[in-house]
């Protein structure tokens, strides 16, 4: 009796845990310096299970959200937000070009294979998440930065909003990867184009 009440116990503690693994790996996040201000770039590890690609080959649309967070810690009072930005990515097939599409801040990508697609969300690059002259940050400080990568059920037809609700299949998300990051220097401001001079032919006196 006392081993199966500690079997019982085990599986309590680590149902839900096993219930809550994400399924999506955040790694080599970075905050760069751009032209236009502040980037960031990382890489997530992830596939579809067979769910989700028959989904995607009927016409469903999914939506990758990923987010990205600067929070400056208070003792006194909550943590004061310096930087808060979100990225969707929205990824469809259409069965008369027989193409996957890519589609994200008003840029389309098409791809022949579906491998190609989750490739260019998997490789996050020079995503702009802090604007040139933001004062909230000054080159030097150090600051707990967080992002993540998650499938947004939201957005989803409502039939498949209420299949996925509590459907393993449909959860597809990172924990938020925190780092320590240091705000670098801006990039030297690009000059601006010299003006263009036009030259007269000289014109023959008669």
């Amino acid at each position: 009796m006392a081993e199966r009440l500690r079997r019982w116990l085990m599986l309590l503690v680590f149902v839900p845990f096993l219930a809550w693994t994400a399924e999506i790996d955040v790694s080599n996040p970075q905050l760069l310096a751009v032209e236009d201000g502040l980037a960031v770039s990382a890489d997530f590890r992830f596939e579809l299970n067979s769910r989700l690609e028959e989904a995607v080959t009927k016409g469903v649309v999914l939506y990758f959200v990923a987010e990205f967070e600067i929070n400056r810690p208070r003792w006194y009072w909550l943590d004061e937000k310096l930087a808060s930005r979100s990225l969707t990515f929205s990824l469809s097939y259409h069965a008369l070009t027989r193409q996957y599409r890519l589609s994200t801040g008003g840029l389309h990508q098409s791809f022949s294979t579906l491998s190609g697609a989750l490739a260019v969300i998997s490789r996050l690059r020079n995503w702009l998440v802090v604007e040139r002259g933001d004062k909230s940050l000054r080159p030097g400080d150090t600051v707990p930065a967080a992002l993540r990568l998650r499938l947004d059920l939201t957005q989803l037809p409502r039939p498949f909003q209420i299949t996925a609700l509590g459907n393993k299949d449909w959860n597809l998300a990172s924990d938020w990867k925190t780092w320590t990051a240091t705000i670098p220097p801006p990039l030297p401001a690009s000059p601006p184009p010299s003006p263009a001079v036009v030259v007269t032919p000289a014109v023959e006196a008669k």
